[in-house]
């Protein structure tokens, strides 16, 4: 293959490293200092008649009079309640600390050489992520200049030269990876997304209706994020609500979040850690009855609370745990005991909520284990039989290995709801009952409480819901990682 000259230059080694990626790492570097908080990327002009015409505070003029970096963009909107330009600010910020993300990535990989195996491809992969990331929050600036001067109906906004040069840098390095790319791809023998997508156009073309439904239920949706950053009313509509920045997530605070926090991840790490354990046991028990009518039955039998709803669950809860006249009281009355006043006690109902949701989805993962039991080869239980080992150690050393990838895709697909909690669960059994609310009070009914009871609280339960899905992410991203440090083949990614 001939190698022009500029292929040649890049692909010379210098220091074990290719002088090609030793330029994009220094690209990067160069975009990081550009991009910095303190490096003013849009200019204000005719600061007096737009502070003028939008009646700002004098702090407000004095503090942003000579322009701002898109770090503090939406100090700006939050100042001048211009909630109509707020989500574009906004999407350029998440641009941008992406890219940053991806440079820092990209930097560190050439300087410690963790390539991966596959050679340059994934130092070229997060390369080429960072500088399209940074083309595009550098071209997005320069349009936003002109989406808010034309919103303003005046000429307030300029852009500086950094824009600019960043989005000239990240273009030339864009072209760099992919000669670069093309070229790593050819000597580790892969191909990329179109070379693939030709082979097998068929299989992509089956993917579409999967990908319109998420992109439809899943991605779109994540605008909404823009309600937890604004003062929501319906005369303005989500983009042009007034922008009031982390104020509904300081209201979350006041509101004791570390209480709600604590409580509905000590819950749900119960209802994991011990449903899990349940689940296989009885799956276990279940797959070693040998008569067969009795197996289906008690199958049956713990499946069925799974379909019990959860307000048939409130009122058999409230006729069993009532003071005058549930079960428990009269039966404690008759014996010639003391009642006890169970929605008034709030340290019972841990114990009482963890054994009503046990006893309810005991069933159903019960199911899902039994299901991977059942498609253990019976060759290595006669194998076992033979060696001599015992119904106890054919358990230990087949059954129980067979259920390890069950037990990690259910542990980490119920880690990413973690903050999530079960509302219904939590909702029926105690209702508005302020008396428990000190242990029972979880993330799901409180925002159901707030967003009932004061008037156009969306942001709040925008709030609380980003909190949520945020917190829930980072315990997935940590337990996958230890999961593939331990046995990569059973993580998530």
């Amino acid at each position: 293959m001939l190698i022009s000259e500029p292929d040649r230059f890049l692909e010379r080694e210098r220091g074990d490293r290719k002088q090609g990626a030793i330029c994009i790492a220094f690209i990067s570097l160069a975009v990081l200092a550009l991009s910095s908080p303190f490096v003013q990327w849009i200019n204000i002009v005719n600061a007096g008649a737009l502070y003028d015409s939008l009646k700002l505070k004098k702090s407000v003029t004095e503090a942003l009079l000579g322009g701002y970096s898109l770090f503090n963009i939406l100090s700006f909107v939050q100042d001048t309640k211009q909630g109509a330009i707020g989500i574009y600010a906004m999407v350029l910020l998440l641009t941008l600390t992406a890219a940053l993300v991806f440079h820092a990535i990209t930097i560190v990989k050439i300087i410690f050489k963790a390539y991966g195996e596959k050679g340059l491809l994934s130092f070229y992969t997060s390369a080429q992520a960072a500088m399209i990331l940074s083309l595009a929050a550098g071209v997005g600036s320069i349009c936003y200049i002109a989406f808010a001067n034309n919103h303003f109906k005046m000429t307030g906004f300029s852009a500086s030269i950094f824009p600019y040069a960043v989005s000239i840098l990240s273009l030339a390095a864009v072209t760099v990876v992919k000669v670069m790319d093309r070229r790593e791809r050819t000597l580790q023998k892969e191909h990329g997304f179109f070379t693939e997508f030709r082979k097998n156009w068929i299989l992509f073309i089956f993917l579409i209706p999967s990908f319109v439904y998420f992109l439809i239920n899943n991605y779109l949706p994540m605008a909404g994020i823009y309600f937890a950053f604004t003062q929501f009313n319906f005369r303005d509509g989500l983009f042009a609500s007034p922008y009031v920045g982390f104020k509904n997530f300081e209201f979350l605070v006041m509101a004791d979040l570390y209480r709600l926090t604590r409580n509905t991840v000590l819950y749900n790490l119960v209802f994991i850690g011990l449903g899990n354990v349940l689940q296989i046991i009885f799956a276990i028990l279940v797959s070693r009855v040998g008569v067969r009518w009795f197996k289906k039955t008690s199958q049956t039998l713990i499946f069925m609370p799974y379909f019990v709803s959860f307000v048939i669950l409130k009122v058999l809860v409230y006729n069993i745990l009532e003071y005058n006249y549930g079960v428990i009281n009269t039966y404690i009355a008759a014996s010639g005991g003391q009642r006890v006043d169970f929605y008034n006690t709030p340290g019972d109902w841990p114990l009482l909520i963890t054994l009503f949701y046990i006893w309810k989805n005991i069933g159903y993962g019960m199911v899902v284990y039994l299901a991977t039991i059942m498609g253990i080869n019976d060759e290595y239980y006669d194998a076992a039989k033979v060696d001599g080992a015992n119904i106890y150690q054919q358990i230990r050393y087949i059954t129980l290995p067979h259920l390890k990838p069950t037990f990690i895709i259910m542990l980490l697909y119920a880690l990413g709801s973690i903050m999530k909690g079960q509302f219904e669960l939590f909702y029926q059994l105690v209702g508005s009952n302020g008396a428990l609310f000190n242990v029972t009070d979880i993330f799901d009914t409180y925002v159901y409480r707030i967003t009932t009871t004061q008037p156009l609280s969306m942001g709040l339960g925008a709030a609380a819901g980003l909190y949520q899905s945020l917190f829930g992410f980072l315990i997935i991203m940590a337990a996958n990682f230890i999961i593939k440090r331990k046995s990569a083949e059973y993580a998530l990614f």
